[in-house]
């Protein structure tokens, strides 16, 4: 039987499209929740989600570590990419009742403190300080979550904008409340208590196995288990 030439081309993209629509169903089965096993003595999970986008948590001792971000699968490797999706941290004043600290700052100098009620601070937030001269001046919050500036005693301070130290991002713009501007020390909530966790990683590479995943790393103790989905419940 003869085949026409167009006849052997569309067999021929058929043959060459057949590994990649295989694929396919492998990397959608990916989703879900793996608990490591084989590892002594410590607990991890990783919640791949369908949006594209994990949770990772690991335990050992009293040592607790998580990240999160963006998975993503080429092959038969999957890696974990950790980040905040391009999302910016929000922030809020601290409400008056939430305030440990009630004495003034130090003179010829205005404090931001940044954090989370009750939970601790976060460094590496970049506060533009504004007096109501137009006056500006920033610091970047530090261990302790104290960005400090110094001024002149005839400026008053008016409002603080925020945003991640290195971000491109826009200040958000907060007013300072009048009995705040006068102590010359105001404390700004992030809204979100996730941005105080760094993350344990920021590159994971697992290889897809036989029962789940593997960490693709011959120096990590993680290697030597098996991050693997509960079985399903029939």
């Amino acid at each position: 039987m003869k085949i026409s030439l167009a006849g052997w081309l569309a067999c021929a993209a058929l043959a060459c499209s057949a590994p990649a629509s295989a694929a396919e169903p492998a990397a959608s089965a990916l989703p879900g929740h793996y608990y490591l096993q084989g590892v002594m003595e410590t607990g991890s999970e990783l919640l791949l989600k369908k949006d594209g986008t994990f949770e990772w948590m690991l335990s050992y001792g009293n040592t607790d570590e998580q990240a999160s971000g963006e998975w993503r699968v080429a092959g038969d490797t999957v890696t974990l990419v950790a980040g905040h999706g391009g999302k910016e941290p929000q922030f809020r004043v601290f409400e008056e009742a939430e305030m440990r600290i009630q004495k003034p700052a130090e003179a010829g100098l205005w404090v931001a403190i940044v954090g989370f009620p009750q939970v601790g601070p976060m460094p590496g937030v970049e506060v533009k300080f504004e007096a109501h001269s137009g006056k500006t001046a920033t610091a970047v919050s530090v261990a302790n979550g104290d960005a400090i500036v110094r001024m002149p005693a005839s400026e008053r301070w008016v409002r603080a904008g925020l945003r991640r130290q290195g971000s491109k991002a826009e200040y958000q713009w907060l007013a300072v409340p009048p009995e705040r501007a006068q102590q010359r020390l105001v404390a700004f909530a992030v809204t979100d208590p996730q941005w105080l966790r760094g993350q344990a990683f920021q590159k994971l590479a697992l290889r897809v196995v036989k029962g789940g995943l593997q960490v693709d790393d011959a120096d990590s103790s993680l290697a030597r288990g098996l991050y693997a989905k509960p079985p399903s419940k029939q």
